[in-house]
């Protein structure tokens, strides 16, 4: 008699979501192909088992999905399961990994984020990019200054002041272009300057 998948191991790729099911003793009972909107379906229909998944984009939401549905699963550090892969990377062996990995009884698992616990790192990323978008604009306003003998300052904390003061300063460098420019560029310092103030604040 057929023996029941009681572990599965879930590699969540783009599109495709390749699965492995393996027994009690280890061995392989399923192989499976889903995409990604066939995949909670399937999940859903299953009886309750373990759920292994590498702890990257998105696995944890999908791991508080499977969860409702009565399973348990565990999250694992991708560097953790890449002893397990026994042939040459792909998709069908990252999911016989992962299955193999998380049956080991020392693995060490990654906690699932409930509730709020996403929202404070996904703060952070988005402050990181209007940060390097600040940057941006900074290293842009001082390398068009110098093309017309206007000198801005390196620190770009505050753009706002150390924009207006070299301009206002020096109009007799402008020319019709460069004032366009300049106000281009200008016009970009306030949206940002207001979103890093509104991350900060939730911060």
């Amino acid at each position: 008699m057929k023996q029941k998948a009681t572990v599965l191991g879930i590699d969540r790729a783009k599109r495709i979501c390749p699965l492995v099911g393996l027994d009690d003793r280890g061995n392989i009972v399923l192989r499976k192909r889903l995409t990604r909107e066939a995949l909670m379906p399937y999940i859903a229909r299953l009886p309750p088992m373990i759920i292994g998944m590498e702890a990257c984009g998105g696995a944890h939401y999908w791991a508080r999905r499977f969860r409702a549905h009565a399973h348990t699963v565990q999250l694992m550090a991708p560097q953790f399961v890449k002893p397990y892969v026994k042939s040459n990377k792909n998709d069908p062996a990252d999911a016989e990994a992962i299955g193999a990995a998380v049956r080991r009884p020392t693995m060490r698992f990654v906690p699932i984020k409930e509730g709020e616990q996403p929202d404070l790192p996904s703060l952070h990323r988005a402050r990181e990019r209007v940060v390097k978008a600040r940057t941006a604009l900074s290293n842009a306003r001082r390398g068009l200054g110098l093309e017309y003998g206007l000198v801005f300052p390196h620190s770009g904390t505050q753009l706002r002041p150390t924009f207006t003061a070299p301009l206002e300063a020096e109009q007799a460098k402008w020319t019709p272009l460069s004032a366009e420019l300049f106000g281009q560029l200008y016009d970009e310092v306030g949206p940002l300057e207001k979103r890093l103030a509104y991350y900060e604040r939730e911060d």
